[in-house]
């Protein structure tokens, strides 16, 4: 399978020819003014950054995909699997700064156009969800709770059309470098699909996990079709010329930000 997702100063976009309307991808790390450790593209308010190179790197991003910043909505992530359905009423949320709206939410859908939906990421899973066909997209972010806590299908739980109209993007993160313990793989042993397709023992108390995959498993357990599901084989723990990585960079870093919009 060819890659899909394609540079392009500051990011990394999707491209297929299915795509009419919808415009999905991800940033980069490059050509910022964040100090991640230098020059860094870093799009989230939350963490130590001067908040004018925020504003600086999401106007640069607004005039590459050609979305205003007006149209974006950004959630306050927790690492949960809360999803909520965005309306025009929310556009412009948690852009210009952080509020107490959208709180604790970790994926978002909506039926509506001109509406970017936007989230950070720096090792977590960017699970993007469209139909076309239905106006529909969806944005979510799995980490390992994420991933247990199926947000997936809590986002599919939300839609009201055939799951075969639906296509699914999996986007850059962590490989399976990423190491979990004894007592998050029973966990993941809980779950209702295979765990030894993308769990592998190291050794006593050490398992890597194939998040991107977990996820796969889980949309095709709640009905999308196999061939619907797109994963890419880009991977932040693995290139950090291009990307932010959380563990790698023992949390002294930037984040990255999904974005689908129609």
């Amino acid at each position: 399978m060819s890659e899909k997702f394609i540079k392009h100063k500051h990011i990394l976009q999707y491209e297929d020819a299915q795509l009419k309307n919808v415009k999905l991808g991800i940033t980069t790390r490059e050509a910022g003014f964040s100090p991640f450790p230098h020059d860094a593209f870093n799009m989230a308010r939350y963490i130590d950054d001067v908040q004018q190179n925020i504003t600086k790197h999401q106007q640069a991003l607004a005039k590459v995909i050609q979305i205003p910043r007006e149209q974006w909505v950004f959630p306050i992530q927790t690492h949960e699997n809360k999803v909520v359905e965005i309306t025009a009423d929310d556009k412009g949320t948690n852009i210009d700064i952080l509020t107490d709206r959208l709180h604790g939410i970790d994926a978002m859908f909506t039926y509506e156009s001109d509406i970017l939906l936007t989230m950070c990421y720096a090792d977590c899973v960017p699970i993007y969800f469209f139909s076309e066909k239905h106006h529909f997209i969806a944005l979510a972010h799995a980490g390992w709770r994420g991933t247990v806590g199926q947000i997936v299908n809590e986002v599919i739980a939300k839609i009201d059309f055939d799951l075969g109209d639906l296509n699914i993007v999996i986007g850059p993160a962590t490989s399976p470098t990423y190491e979990i313990n004894d007592d998050i793989k029973s966990k993941f042993e809980s779950l209702p699909i295979e765990s030894d397709r993308y769990v592998f023992t190291r050794d006593q108390d050490r398992h890597g996990i194939d998040l991107k995959i977990a996820n796969a498993l889980l949309l095709e357990y709640a009905g999308v079709p196999s061939e619907n599901i797109y994963i890419t084989d880009y991977a932040t723990s693995e290139d950090l010329s291009l990307f932010f990585s959380y563990r790698v960079e023992k949390g002294n870093t930037g984040r990255m930000l999904a974005y689908i919009g129609q």
